[in-house]
């Protein structure tokens, strides 16, 4: 039976500003060559800057969060639209838009995107690994490493690269809110921690970090469990 990896692909990565063509031809290539060793991938992509644009531009017309959500899990949905067909014959023709949806899955590849408002596309990713039998998530977005703090308003936040479920929860906010930016959303974190599951955090650009986590080597990154 093929291992199965989940990733959650951040939204950063695939509409940074633009839709980057090139770093999804290299991340598609990065996926096509471990399918080739015997995995099979869950792929769960988020809304990034689309998904944000998006947002801002509803708040002038309707600020309810649930509105502002919504909004948000169809740029996940149209993402993860362009990277299935992107990956061609090797991706199932489904995109898993609930982790109780019954899917037929025989490919190599299959691609999740958001599901209901209150829920991110990590609590999703963390939802099918624990429905699919993965032992982690692998997170890969335009954050390098957990800090101690946000670094932004800190000059001295601390890198952690290995740090525990606890740990990982006090740095960040309690609660999921449309647009939050964690490296890992708190509500995903805490069923996360609930299921023991392990999460690594990558820079979505160092896919040779990315290949280590998915051959279970050290990484350069942080790694929850």
């Amino acid at each position: 039976m093929k291992e199965v990896q989940v990733i959650s692909l951040g939204g950063s990565l695939i509409f940074p500003d633009n839709i980057d063509t090139d770093y999804i031809k290299s991340f598609i290539d990065l996926v096509r060559e471990e399918v080739s060793k015997g995995k099979r991938f869950i792929i769960i992509a988020g809304g990034g800057r689309l998904a944000r644009r998006y947002q801002d531009a509803l708040k002038e017309f309707d600020d309810e969060s649930e509105a502002l959500d919504w909004v948000g899990i169809h740029s996940t949905r149209l993402n993860a639209e362009f990277v299935k067909m992107a990956f061609g014959d090797m991706a199932n023709t489904q995109i898993i838009t609930s982790p109780d949806m019954e899917v037929d899955w025989n490919e190599d590849v299959i691609l999740g995107a958001g599901w209901k408002p209150g829920r991110s596309t990590d609590y999703i990713a963390v939802e099918l690994a624990k429905k699919f039998g993965a032992k982690k998530v692998i997170n890969i977005s335009n954050v390098e490493y957990v800090y101690s703090k946000d670094p932004k308003k800190y000059p001295d936040a601390q890198i952690m690269k290995d740090i525990d479920w606890d740990t990982y929860l006090g740095c960040i906010p309690e609660k999921w809110e449309p647009g939050l930016s964690t490296p890992f959303d708190p509500e995903a974190a805490r069923n996360a921690k609930s299921l023991d599951l392990e999460v690594d955090i990558i820079l979505g650009q160092k896919l040779e970090d990315l290949r280590k986590s998915i051959n279970n080597q050290d990484f350069d990154g942080t790694r929850i469990k």
